[in-house]
Parts: C-alpha cells; sequence; structure tokens
C-alpha cells in the first residue's frame, strides 16, 4: 500500500499545519477583531429588539421550568469583559458566568484553541478515548500543584463538572478511611447541589425533598474581625465532633476563601490549627478550590496560605474549563472508583490547556503579579466609594480577583436590589453569603485592566447615587 505521508509526519500535524487551516484561522480573527472593536462601554438595548427578546427571555423560562436570576441571553459575541446581549445592549461582565472566563468573552486565543478543537475527531473525550491534549491539561495541573516541593499530589482526574471533582474527592476519601462515613465541613460551606453534595452544602432550602445520603457536622468558620475568639470556636467544636464519634470522620472539607458563603478568607494561622487537631484522629484533608483556583496571589488557595503539606486531596474548576480532582499516591483506589463516559468536551479540554499555561507563565501570581495588583487597586476605588457613599456599601473587600462588599443593612433584601440596579445599568455581578448577603465579583483575571476596575466604580457610583 503506498504512503501518503512520506513525512512521517502525524496526520493530524498535517492538518493542522495545512496553509488552509492557518490562512481560515487568520480571516476569522481578522472578523473577530473588527466585531471586538464595537464593544467597548455599556450599552442600552435596541428599542427593536426589545419585544423579540422578550419573547426570547419567556421561552427560557418555560423551557427550563423556571426563571433564571437575570433576564440574561448573550447574543454570543463580547470583548474581554464587555459582552453583548440578544436584545443588542451591552453589560460589563464582572461576575463571568459565576467566575468561569478567566479571559473573558472572544480572547483570540480561545477562538484559535476551539478552531483546533474542532478539527479533531471526537467533540467529547472520556473514559477510552482520550486525546493528548487531556495528558498536557493534567500534567499542567500537576505541575502548578507541586510548585511547591511540600505537595503530595500526584494523581489528577478531570472531569466535567466541579459537583463532580468533589464527589470524586469524597470517593477517595471515603475508600481510603473506610469504614469512617462522616464529614466535617465549616458553616456556610458549598459544595454543589448534586444529592451528595448537598449534604455537604450549608443551605437547607437546597436539601429540600432530599433523602439524607451523608452524615456531615458543621464547626464555625473563621472570622476575620475576631480571629483568636474565632479560631477557640472552631477547635472546641470540631474537638466536640471528634470525640463524640471517635474514628467516624474520613475528612475535613475545607474552603479556604468562602465562595458562595461571601468571601470572607482564613489565615494560615487558623487552617493550620485546625487541620492539625483533625489530622491528630486522621482525617483527610479536601481542600475545595472550584472557585478559589486561579484567583489568588498563587495558583492554588492552598499555596497562597503556605498549606501546601496538607493537600491531601484537591478540587478545582470554573476558571479552568474543566474540573479536576488532584490527590496523592498513598490515595490511589484500590478499585474501580473513578472513572467517566465524558471527560468534557474537546473544545473545554484545549481551551484549559490555555488558561493552564496562563497560569503557569507566573504574569498573574506573587506579591507584584497581576492578581495583586488589581485587587489592590479595585479594593482602594471601593474604598473611595464607601467614603463617597457612607452607609450603602462597605468592606472587608475579598480577596485577590474574589472582590465584594456589604452593599447598605447587609439584608438579603438590599443585596438582591442592588445586584439588578447595578446590572440594569450596565454592571454584572451576583450574591454571596447570608447575615449580612455580600455583591461579589469575579473579574476576568487574564484580561480585566484598571480602566475597566474604573468603568465599574462609574457604574455603581451612578448607582449609589440614587440606591435607597
Amino acid at each position: 500500500m503506498t504512503s501518503t505521508n512520506p513525512s512521517g509526519k502525524l496526520v493530524a500535524d498535517q492538518l493542522m499545519n495545512d496553509p488552509r487551516v492557518q490562512q481560515a484561522e487568520q480571516l476569522l480573527q481578522a472578523a473577530l477583531a473588527d466585531a471586538k472593536a464595537q464593544l467597548t462601554e455599556v450599552r442600552g438595548p435596541r428599542q427593536e429588539l426589545q419585544e423579540s427578546y422578550h419573547q426570547l427571555v419567556e421561552r427560557m423560562f418555560a423551557a427550563r421550568g423556571a426563571a433564571t436570576y437575570f433576564r440574561y441571553l448573550s447574543s454570543g459575541v463580547g470583548n474581554g469583559p464587555w459582552v453583548e446581549l440578544a436584545d443588542g445592549s451591552v453589560k460589563l461582565d464582572f461576575i463571568v458566568g459565576i467566575g468561569v472566563y478567566g479571559l473573558g468573552h472572544n480572547h483570540p486565543e480561545m477562538l484559535t484553541s476551539s478552531i483546533h478543537a474542532a478539527l479533531q475527531s471526537t467533540i467529547m473525550q472520556g473514559n477510552l478515548q482520550q486525546h493528548v491534549d487531556s495528558l498536557k491539561v493534567s500534567e499542567l495541573l500537576l505541575k502548578l500543584a507541586k510548585q511547591d516541593s511540600e505537595s503530595p499530589l500526584s494523581h489528577c482526574l478531570l472531569t466535567t463538572s466541579g459537583a463532580m471533582a468533589n464527589e470524586n474527592a469524597l470517593k477517595i476519601a471515603f475508600h481510603n478511611r473506610a469504614p469512617a462515613d462522616r464529614v466535617i465541613c465549616l458553616e456556610n460551606c458549598f459544595a454543589g447541589r448534586s444529592i451528595a453534595m448537598a449534604q455537604l452544602t450549608d443551605r437547607p432550602q437546597y436539601r429540600i425533598g432530599l433523602p439524607t445520603a451523608l452524615a456531615v457536622d458543621y464547626i464555625p468558620g473563621p472570622d476575620p474581625a475576631n480571629p483568636e475568639e474565632a479560631l477557640q470556636r472552631s477547635l472546641a467544636a470540631l474537638d466536640m465532633h471528634l470525640k463524640r464519634y471517635p474514628g467516624k470522620y474520613a475528612t475535613l472539607w475545607l474552603e479556604l476563601v468562602a465562595g458562595e458563603g461571601g468571601y470572607y478568607p482564613g489565615s494560615t494561622e487558623y487552617f493550620s490549627k485546625i487541620i492539625e487537631r483533625a489530622k491528630q484522629d486522621n482525617l483527610l484533608i479536601i481542600f475545595d478550590e472550584v472557585q478559589t483556583f486561579g484567583r489568588l496571589s498563587r495558583p492554588f488557595a492552598f499555596q497562597h496560605f503556605g498549606l501546601s503539606k496538607y493537600a491531601d486531596i484537591v478540587s478545582i474548576g470554573k476558571i479552568s474549563q474543566l474540573c479536576a480532582t488532584l490527590y496523592g499516591e498513598a490515595l490511589k483506589p484500590k478499585g474501580p472508583l473513578l472513572s467517566q463516559t465524558f471527560t468534557a468536551a474537546t473544545s473545554a479540554i484545549a481551551a484549559a490547556h490555555v488558561i493552564l499555561q496562563k497560569m503557569d507563565d507566573g504574569q498573574w501570581y506573587g506579591p507584584e503579579g497581576e492578581n495583586e495588583k488589581r485587587h489592590n487597586y479595585f479594593r482602594e476605588r471601593l474604598e473611595q466609594l464607601a467614603a463617597k457613599h457612607p452607609g450603602k456599601i462597605s468592606g472587608p473587600w475579598g480577596l485577590g480577583m474574589m472582590i465584594a462588599f456589604t452593599p447598605g443593612d447587609g439584608s438579603p433584601e438590599t443585596a438582591g436590589r442592588m445586584v439588578h440596579a447595578l446590572y440594569d445599568a450596565g454592571l454584572m455581578s451576583f450574591v454571596a453569603g447570608n447575615k449580612p448577603a455580600r455583591i461579589r465579583f469575579l473579574p476576568p483575571p487574564g484580561i480585566t485592566h484598571f480602566e475597566h476596575i474604573d468603568a465599574a466604580i462609574e457604574i455603581m457610583d451612578r448607582v449609589l447615587t440614587t440606591f435607597e
């Protein structure tokens, strides 16, 4: 049989380097750049599109059986933190799918990765069929995790969602510590909404009508205003649970910054003390980093807080475009516990590789990294705004590229009204926390600049001027 590949290169390499593919990509990039150039500021809806947009939104509500939080349907085009809706309006998107779009909307490297993914043989990868990109992503995640020599993480399982990454983390812990079957979490934690994860998530309304699938106990979390008192409360509650059910706890589940809980960070001292107490009773430590991953001064929050040696199992997601569970060699399951038909879409895996390469180049991280610079600037502007509008917003202001503030009296009603007022004015945010309720921003780390923050502050200033 005559070879049609005398160079010995893979057919896949020939395809990706085909001049026709390269020319098509150049044309698409040029067209995208022209479209993005039209989206650089907030814009109201077009009058002639409002009725059709209303009908589209109502059809969406009917199809899914419930209203969405915002009356939001994207046109499919954006420019960094700017996004166009199907009614022609343009919003400043500082929530990005609750932290998912690390490079914002329509980043040129996302287009390149999507083109290459579209040319691959399958649109989904999974248990029996993985592409080379899955290996690259897994190895990059492990490389980022092992920037500290103390990290024991050596294996990585990719998956489709944060809830599934957390399910796998829990399975690993229970399997390794069997017959222990209880979990300890911090109050106000959020782990997901599957049946198992709803048991961990400290939101009773998420468990209405669901069976009790897990035995979960809660301890008070950190309080930046009273750190020593909070630590003693947490240690006392942890000690009480461990003594009440000796040998029954498999894991201590920790969010190092309370995501859905309101963006309240703990401290190295706080986490070290409660982890060391848990370790006395042989508990595994799970760090849930589905929301924190990529957003602090280091790639992982456990690195930011200097807790690498305690990282037995770690889940990540959102900004990474797919999700994953990382764990150490000693925790490899002895049976077929970890598998799935679908790992993720090929386009998501290719996009994840781009994001992780950005994270690996070092510009986002460190005391002078982009995440810290942008946080400090955003915090300063929020403090100025709070002084200008006393009683209408207050700190603390979050951590890294997880920005938050307390609106007015901190009631859920006030937070909800302000979030929708900001949305109507062109700025996208979201609620978090309870007692007080807070408003959070998750600006895309890779492309948010000071002028975008200034634009957000200007919108907030206008809204606060008339907000009661």
